[in-house]
């Protein structure tokens, strides 16, 4: 690989594309500066893929797909564009075919699963009170309040959109498990992971939002799957 590759980053649930904010920082910091972070609309998987998938056409050159908690679904719907050389999973999902995060939640209930309920629109909210102690809770008070305030929700039917073609099965990949996770239970993290036999998995004493509590060695492992596609 003649050139580092751009990196796309897929937030998740419950989050924009800021809640990669110090992770951005880092890989700047690092001399990294062709970073891109998609801004999806959590309507549905597919929709989500197909707006990650225009952005990594506008790119020219190699891309690296990061995906956090749902990103990771959506990481493996759209990574199979062929300038995509891999994938990283941030204490995310990573679906087979004709899964869906909705079933592997119910297949390993996270602790915090009670603390999700609809709205009268059909969006389902982490429940104000809790948001900080479900998602956060490596994290300051004031910044899961801005979290919880500014929480993106999306439509609950995306829960059970099941992915076609995992990416991971033809691309390299590299995972993140928070092992104090309480969105998604930390051992669905692991056979995940498992499954996919990454080229490296981390474990991280870090709650779901470990992209804001753990920057620097998620950005670590980022840099490595860079390293290694490199070699």
């Amino acid at each position: 690989m003649a050139e580092k590759p751009s990196i796309v980053l897929v937030h998740g649930f419950w989050g924009g594309a800021a809640h990669w904010s110090k992770v951005i920082l880092e890989l700047h910091y690092r001399g990294f500066d062709r970073l891109h972070a998609v801004e999806n609309p959590l309507t549905s998987l597919a929709d989500d893929a197909e707006r990650t998938r225009k952005m990594i056409k506008q790119i020219d050159g190699p891309v690296l797909l990061v995906g956090h908690s749902y990103g990771g679904a959506v990481i493996t719907e759209a990574g199979d564009l062929p300038n995509v050389l891999g994938l990283v999973y941030v204490a995310a999902f990573a679906p087979d075919a004709g899964e869906s995060p909705g079933q592997l939640s119910q297949e390993m209930p996270p602790a915090a699963f009670e603390n999700i309920g609809p709205d009268s629109d059909g969006y389902l909210w982490i429940k104000h009170h809790a948001f900080h102690d479900s998602f956060a809770q490596d994290l300051t008070q004031d910044e899961a309040e801005v979290m919880a305030v500014t929480q993106k929700a999306p439509l609950a039917s995306t829960f059970g959109d099941t992915v076609t073609a995992p990416a991971w099965r033809v691309k390299p990949s590299w995972y993140q498990v928070s092992t104090q996770d309480r969105m998604i239970h930390p051992d669905s993290e692991r056979r995940m992971a498992q499954r996919m036999n990454p080229r490296k998995t981390i474990e991280l004493d870090a709650s779901h939002a470990s992209l804001a509590s753990r920057p620097t060695e998620v950005t670590g492992l980022i840099t490595t799957a860079v390293a290694e596609l490199a070699g």
